[in-house]
């Protein structure tokens, strides 16, 4: 169970995990063996999942975002594991969810331009038998992007 420290604290790290131990204690009024203890059980807890450094899309080259929806033929666990082994392991790939709805399945992904977004579509239907319809949308512009959760703290 969180509490309002615990809470407080996973609101600040995933805004800057650098912050230092002494940091996010002085801001929940502990002392930092409490704080760390408390961060070690969130940890070990799985809250805290991973401590990483957000990365500039566009100044690394990759600025291109497509959103593609894949409705597929087959639904077998066998088939599912084989595209989900084969889709995990495309760097393109930044999010890969499955689906209630129209489409069976959607990513996000992140490319440099259209010539490396063609190589990617190939490689994916490629990669398995069965995929009925890939659907492709790019993003113009990114009005927000977060990777914080919102925090609600009367839970």
């Amino acid at each position: 169970m969180l509490d309002k420290i615990d809470r407080k604290l996973l609101e600040m790290l995933q805004r800057d995990c650098t912050l230092s131990l002494q940091a996010l204690a002085d801001k929940v009024n502990l002392t930092s063996t409490p704080c760390w203890k408390r961060l070690k059980r969130l940890e070990d807890e799985g809250f805290i999942r991973h401590r990483v450094a957000l990365l500039d899309a566009e100044k690394l080259g990759v600025g291109l975002t497509a959103f593609v929806l894949i409705k597929t033929q087959h639904h077998s666990s066998e088939w599912y594991q084989t595209f989900v082994d084969r889709v995990s392991d495309m760097p393109e790939v930044m999010a890969f969810y499955r689906m209630a709805g129209e489409y069976d399945y959607l990513m996000r992904v992140q490319i440099a331009d259209m010539k490396s977004y063609d190589r990617f579509y190939k490689r994916l239907v490629n990669s398995v038998s069965g995929l009925s319809d890939v659907t492709s949308s790019f993003a113009m512009e990114e009005i927000k992007f977060t990777t914080c959760l919102p925090m609600d703290e009367s839970k």
